[in-house]
C-alpha cells in the first residue's frame, strides 16, 4: 500500500469508476484472506512447518509462471541490479516468513481467534511504527486508539490469563512488512516483489523441508491426489490476494482500503468463534471490545482527516 491517492492520467484523482473497481479488487483480496484459515485447515494432517515450505516453493513457481506470461522478467532483473532494493526485499521476505509461520501455527493449534486479533491490531501497530520509525506526529484520536489497544492487551493478559504472543507477533511482523514495502515504494511491482521474497526464503524452506522429513516425516503426496493438489495450490492461494490487493491499492482511495482491511480479521474471528467453536469468555470479549473501540476511533479519524485534506486541496485550487 502506498501513501499516495490513486491518480488519473492527468495527475489528479482517478475516475470514480476506476476507484470503484479498485474497491472491488481490494475487497476481493481481503475476502480471500478471510477464508485462509479454512483453506489451511483442509490440508490436515499436514503440519504448519511443512505447509510453509510448500507455500514458499509453490509461490515461487507460480510467480515465475506469471513473470513468463506477462513478459516482465526484465523488471525483476532491473531490481536485482539495485542493491538497496535487493536488501529491502530480503528483509520483507524474512518478515513475511515469520508472519506466515506464526499464522499457520495459530490456525493449526486452535488459535484462529487470536490470529484475527493480530490483524485487528495491525492498523494500530502501523500508526505506532509511523511515530517510532518515521517520526510522524499523531492526532489526538490516534493516541486514544493506541491507548485502548494497549489496555486491551493488558486485559487479555491479566484477566484472560494468556499472553497473546500469536496476535502480537502477527501484528508486529505484518505492520513492519508494510513499512518495508513503503520504503521500497513503486520501484518493486507486486509480482517481482513476491518472486524475490519467495526466492530469498527458498534456502530456509529447503532446510526446513529436510528437518521435517527427518523428524515427523513429509505428508505431501501421501494423502491422495485431491490433498496433494490442494497443497500445490498454496502458491496460487498466497499470490492471488496479494495481486488483487496491489491492483486495488493503485486505484481506490486510502480511506477505502483502510476500512476494507477489517473484512479479513472479521471473517477470521467468525471462523474461529462460530465455525470452529473456540472459547470466548467474558474477559476475551472485553479485550476484543476495547480493540474494536480503538479501530472505530481510528477509522472515523482517518475519514475526517481525508475529507479535511480534500477540502484544503480544493480551497488551494480556487
Amino acid at each position: 500500500m502506498t501513501d499516495e491517492a490513486p491518480r488519473g492520467r492527468a495527475g489528479g484523482r482517478a475516475p470514480r469508476s476506476e476507484e470503484a473497481v479498485g474497491g472491488i479488487y481490494a475487497f476481493a483480496a481481503y475476502f480471500l484472506w478471510g477464508f485462509m484459515p479454512l483453506y489451511f485447515l483442509l490440508l490436515a494432517p499436514i503440519g504448519p512447518w511443512e505447509i510453509v515450505v510448500w507455500r514458499i516453493l509453490f509461490s515461487l513457481v507460480f510467480c515465475a509462471i506469471l513473470l513468463t506470461v506477462t513478459r516482465t522478467w526484465g523488471k525483476l532483473v532491473a531490481i536485482l541490479r539495485n542493491r538497496r532494493l535487493v536488501f529491502w526485499t530480503i528483509v520483507a521476505g524474512l518478515l513475511i516468513y515469520v508472519n506466515w509461520q506464526v499464522f499457520l501455527l495459530g490456525i493449526l493449534t486452535g488459535h484462529v481467534i487470536e490470529g484475527s486479533l493480530g490483524y485487528f491490531i495491525n492498523p494500530i501497530v502501523t500508526v505506532l511504527l509511523g511515530v517510532l520509525v518515521l517520526g510522524e506526529k499523531l492526532r489526538t484520536a490516534q493516541w486514544v486508539a493506541i491507548a485502548f489497544a494497549a489496555l486491551a492487551v493488558i486485559v487479555i493478559i491479566v484477566a484472560y490469563g494468556s499472553f497473546p504472543w500469536i496476535a502480537l507477533t502477527l501484528a508486529a511482523s505484518f505492520g513492519t512488512y508494510g513499512l518495508v514495502k513503503k520504503q521500497i515504494g513503486p520501484s518493486v511491482d507486486a509480482i517481482s516483489g513476491l518472486t524475490l521474497e519467495s526466492l530469498w526464503l527458498t534456502p530456509i524452506a529447503l532446510v526446513q523441508l529436510v528437518v521435517v522429513a527427518s523428524t515427523t516425516g513429509l505428508v505431501f503426496g501421501t494423502q491422495g491426489a485431491g490433498h496433494t493438489t490442494l497443497v500445490a495450490l498454496a502458491g496460487v492461494v498466497t499470490a492471488v490476494p496479494l495481486l488483487l490487493f496491489a491492483a486495488g491499492a493503485r486505484r481506490a482511495p486510502l480511506t477505502v482500503i483502510g476500512l476494507l482491511q477489517f473484512v479479513a480479521p472479521i471473517m477470521q474471528f467468525l471462523t474461529g468463534w462460530w465455525i470452529l467453536g473456540e472459547p470466548m469468555p467474558i474477559e476475551r470479549w472485553v479485550g476484543f471490545g476495547l480493540v474494536w473501540v480503538a479501530l472505530v476511533l481510528l477509522s472515523v479519524d482517518s475519514v475526517r482527516h481525508a475529507r479535511r485534506s480534500r477540502v484544503a486541496v480544493a480551497t488551494d485550487l480556487i
